[in-house]
């Protein structure tokens, strides 16, 4: 099975180091990241875990859930997250999927025929409330992952599921953002006042704002 933006991302029951859960009940009316890894006690992931960990009250004001997989049981995922707070000084608040049959790697696509059967599962999937694949980004394990443009990314998606907008290049929150093609010169007056044009199909405006996310 191949996933791409704007399939259903597939449900799964799956033990976790939070207790079992069925991902789309988890998921509940939240956006969601799922992001894996090849093994316990890897050192890239140890980092990025931590790196998740610390920007978890980023991603709860979002609204956003964040969930781990490791291809190793429940037990060992616990003892590596001892190493995590221990070495990158932030504990891990979100569960991590105990994937041990591979079910979850399989079901999106993240083990890659030719090569090893775990060494390729390193994923990063955002999930919209609708339970769709919005974004999704695969790694070599030589190349630690930046969830600070994870984060970007999803500030981006929030915003533009929200206005007729799409984001520039390098664009932050609060930066100017572009009109989308499918309004006209009319609408764009009426949503958009005093946004600027560059050319017909480049139109500049303030960035709206965003409804704080549901708590």
């Amino acid at each position: 099975m191949s996933l791409h933006l704007g399939d259903l991302a597939p449900d799964f029951t799956a033990d976790t180091t939070r207790g079992p859960i069925r991902f789309h009940e988890w998921l509940g009316d939240s956006w969601g990241i799922l992001f894996s890894h090849p093994a316990d006690f890897t050192p890239v992931c140890t980092t990025e875990l931590g790196a998740v960990a610390r920007l978890g009250p980023e991603f709860a004001a979002r609204g956003v859930k964040v969930i781990g997989l490791s291809v190793d049981p429940v037990e060992s995922h616990l003892r590596w997250e001892a190493d995590v707070a221990a070495t990158q000084g932030n504990p891990i608040d979100f569960p991590m999927i105990a994937d041990v049959d591979r079910r979850v790697s399989e079901l999106y696509d993240m083990i890659h025929p030719g090569a090893s059967d775990v060494a390729t599962v390193r994923t990063v999937f955002v999930i919209g409330p609708d339970k769709r694949v919005r974004l999704s980004l695969s790694y070599p394990m030589s190349t630690g992952r930046n969830f600070d443009e994870i984060l970007r990314a999803v500030d981006s998606l929030r915003l533009t599921e929200s206005w007729p907008v799409a984001t520039p290049a390098d664009w932050r929150p609060g930066e100017d953002v572009i009109i989308g093609l499918g309004i006209d010169a009319i609408e764009a007056a009426s949503l958009f006042p005093g946004h600027r044009v560059v050319t017909p199909y480049l139109r500049y405006t303030e960035c709206p704002a965003v409804a704080p996310a549901a708590r």
